[in-house]
């Protein structure tokens, strides 16, 4: 499959009179995808019943006139202003009860059913009318973004409670799961049992954790109500594009209804608003994003999209909604588009074709001005679009490792984080920053997977509940697994298990203590590096690879398993990773800070996300640049 380019647009924004000029040079830039109609629901249907759709038809139709091909959203992220008239109670309620209202985007909960029924309806209208002139769809917009998954509405409520029957079966069998005797938080009824928010001090974490899993699998029901909708009336691939560290939804879960996995990369905001990075950090990379983040999620949607993924909104210049809005530095916009094709992209869409004059996202870059001329990603862009006409085809990375990443343990260190500063999510980067500091492909892996003999080395940090399928799967695999920390410490309702964590076959180690530490406590590692915010006191009876500077076990090996107790900080990551690495007969490079590599099965790619010239085992790296390596 070719590599190709696309955009974002908004017909509905611009007189109709310059749609024809505007598909004209989209296909001359060389773009082949254009994305419409994901927040036009108040002009296809002003009112209700009022179906107004032969704009859409007449833009769908100017665009494949041109040669273009049609990604259609399916309008759901906005629903117009009447439908709340109509439900009134559709809008999610946050945390402290307050409503999340109407005058902006994302104004509904997932499990109000009025507003699913007007969902499946306007998606059934759109699939009917449009199936046979479109080449791809998207479901919805950007799920979880704003912190809109979880609702505390009184129809999250009820919903909540017809879930928890159906796992449970009886409020008894509930009560002694969640150990609801302490406190006596004991229920009678299933009817009783509200939303794990506005009690006194912290609700039980079983309760919490469910409530989790609950607002995912309404996400999940919420998006194939749509796919079958669209499955109806089109043999069109399906879509949805997620958002940077969006975690209250599981991807894997929503990705096995759909064939194509995109999401929205956004380098300099991400960096700002959500990376979590060191002020050094930022100033360091403010113009070119952090070298790890986006080719983290790359990893990651490649595996929810099981091989097919595609970035749906790539960022083309300064946006308007981070903490600080920068320009990204000459030959980044470059730089972001090939990093997504050496991680197997199938498309690069550039949000937006043309910077908006009105409303929210004014200030938010595009390729073309307001006035229509043209903006500096156009240029690479251009640049872009020649070089992959002469480029081998999307090619699947190989990789000696993976990398397990689970949403349900996310939502449990969110739920009993112990530490201020800790998250699953930002553990897992860490891992992942290290292994692509070591210069290796990484393979991001979802918890259900059942063979893993084709790495050397998989790692398995955080899982604080291990399922047994998941468990049995890494006991059985030849792959070296390295486990850690917090595996295995609670079981499916929160439970601590006996034995204690981490009960892995085959290794001689228990968690006897574990303490969360200031930021500015560190453990001195012997031999460098440090343990930072997460310590475990480990008993066993086998030599350790690492230790603290007092003689502490850290990390233990035994034949092809391995436990890290700690959450390490650079260096410490980076001996861990290396140490792995040799054991199992995994190459690895030392690179410079901000160049990293990617291999494919036909090229190898380096990128310099420094703003200066860097020095390389190949030769010096421009900065801000690409060098692409035929193998």
């Amino acid at each position: 499959m070719k590599r190709t380019l696309g955009t974002c647009y908004y017909p509905e924004h611009w007189d109709e009179e310059i749609w024809v000029e505007d598909a004209r040079r989209m296909a001359d830039l060389g773009l082949t995808w254009v994305r419409i109609g994901e927040f036009a629901w108040s002009r296809l249907e002003p009112s209700p019943g009022d179906l107004q759709l032969d704009w859409l038809d007449r833009a769908i139709d100017v665009l494949n006139d041109a040669g273009l091909s049609v990604v259609l959203g399916t309008p759901t992220a906005t629903p117009p202003r009447w439908m709340l008239d109509k439900y009134p109670d559709m809008i999610a309620l946050d945390a402290d009860g307050k409503p999340r209202g109407f005058g902006s985007r994302r104004h509904y909960c997932f499990s109000h059913a009025g507003f699913r029924e007007e969902s499946k309806r306007i998606t059934r209208i759109i699939a009917e009318r449009f199936g046979h002139k479109v080449a791809a769809w998207q479901t919805d917009n950007e799920y979880g973004c704003h912190d809109t998954v979880i609702s505390y509405s009184d129809a999250a409520r009820v919903a909540f409670q017809d879930w928890l029957q159906a796992r449970y079966g009886t409020v008894e069998a509930l009560n002694k799961a969640w150990g609801n005797i302490f406190w006596s938080m004991e229920y009678d009824r299933f009817d009783q049992i509200g939303l794990p928010n506005l009690t006194v001090t912290e609700p039980n974490p079983a309760h919490a954790q469910a409530f989790r899993r609950f607002s995912s699998d309404q996400v999940v029901a919420f998006n194939r109500e749509q796919v079958d909708e669209i499955r109806a009336h089109s043999t069109a691939p399906i879509s949805h594009n997620y958002m940077g560290r969006v975690t209250d939804f599981d991807h894997f879960a929503v990705g096995k209804d759909l064939e194509i996995a995109t999401w929205d990369s956004y380098p300099l905001g991400f960096l700002e608003d959500r990376v979590g990075a060191s002020p050094e950090h930022q100033r360091a990379f403010a113009r070119q994003g952090d070298p790890d983040f986006q080719a983290f999620h790359h990893d990651l949607y490649r595996a929810v999209g099981r091989g097919r993924w595609w970035v749906m909104e790539q960022q083309p210049g300064p946006v308007n909604w981070a903490p600080h809005n920068p320009s990204p530095l000459p030959g980044m916009v470059r730089l972001w588009t090939w990093e997504a094709f050496a991680h197997g992209a199938e498309a690069v869409c550039y949000f937006r074709w043309r910077q908006a004059p009105f409303a929210q996202e004014q200030l938010h870059s595009g390729l073309l001005r307001p006035d229509s001329v043209e903006a500096p990603a156009m240029t690479e862009a251009r640049e872009v679009a020649s070089e992959i006409k002469n480029a081998p085809e999307v090619s699947i990375p190989c990789a000696d490792v993976g990398l397990i990443f689970d949403y349900d343990a996310d939502w449990a260190w969110a739920v009993q984080p112990h530490g201020a500063e800790l998250s699953y999510f930002g553990l897992v980067l860490d891992h992942y920053r290290a292994l692509r500091r070591a210069g290796l492909n990484v393979d991001i892996l979802p918890p259900d997977t059942q063979n893993f003999d084709d790495y050397k080395l998989v790692l398995a940090p955080g899982l604080m509940h291990l399922p047994d399928g998941l468990r049995r799967a890494l006991e059985q695999t030849k792959a070296h697994v390295a486990y850690g920390p917090r595996t295995g410490a609670r079981d499916q309702d929160f439970r601590m298990p006996v034995p204690l964590p981490p009960a892995i076959c085959g290794l001689d180690v228990t968690v006897a203590r574990l303490e969360s530490l200031r930021p500015d406590c560190p453990i001195p590692l012997a031999g460098g590096g440090a343990v930072q915010g997460y310590f475990e006191e480990l008993e066993t009876g086998i030599a350790a690879f690492l230790s603290t500077e007092s003689g502490m076990p850290v990390a233990i090996t035994s034949d092809n398993r391995s436990y890290i107790g700690s959450w390490l900080d650079t260096d410490g990551m980076d001996r861990m990773i290396q140490e792995l690495c040799t054991l199992n007969n995994i190459q690895t490079h030392a690179l410079p800070i901000g160049v990293r590599i990617r291999r494919t099965e036909t090229e190898e790619f380096w990128f310099n996300h420094c703003s200066t010239s860097v020095e390389t085992e190949i030769g010096p790296l421009a900065p801000a640049s690409v060098t692409r390596r035929s193998l």
